[in-house]
């Protein structure tokens, strides 16, 4: 089983019908369960989003960012809400209208994560590491 639960920010600026219709972008089942400053919702579908993540060639960008944000049986992810707003993913953070936060959760999240963002790399599954530098400093 999965549980998605999405919130953005609902800013005095913005049309709350228009923050709610761009989170049903990425979710048409979601369920809103609160709306004040922030338009909040759970849905059990990640169909959607998987069909969009391939749909726009980035299951690899997707697949790091869902695996960098896993914690246990949970991962979260922070998406632009006007790329939502247009059915579109993307994965940067820090908009001055805010931002949609999503967390799935599964008891298997493996497997959910491989479903909505398989890896195209051979070998299948890879794992997040971080990125080194190495800096090459002239003897002392």
């Amino acid at each position: 089983m999965v549980l998605v639960r999405v919130e953005a920010p609902c800013r005095p600026t913005e049309d709350p019908e228009k923050v709610r219709a761009a989170l049903v972008q990425l979710f048409p089942d979601l369920r809103i369960e609160r709306e004040d400053t922030t338009i909040a919702g759970t849905s059990g579908s990640l169909e959607r989003l998987r069909d969009l993540i391939r749909t726009q060639r980035i299951r690899d960008t997707a697949r790091g960012q869902l695996l960098a944000g896993r914690e246990g049986d949970r991962t979260v992810v922070v998406l632009s809400k006007q790329a939502a707003a247009m059915g579109g993913v993307n994965f940067s953070a820090g908009s001055p209208l805010g931002d949609v936060r999503v967390e799935i959760e599964s008891e298997d999240l493996a497997t959910t994560l491989d479903s909505v963002a398989e890896s195209t790399r051979p070998g299948g599954r890879q794992a997040v590491r971080p990125h080194r530098v190495h800096v090459k400093r002239p003897p002392s």
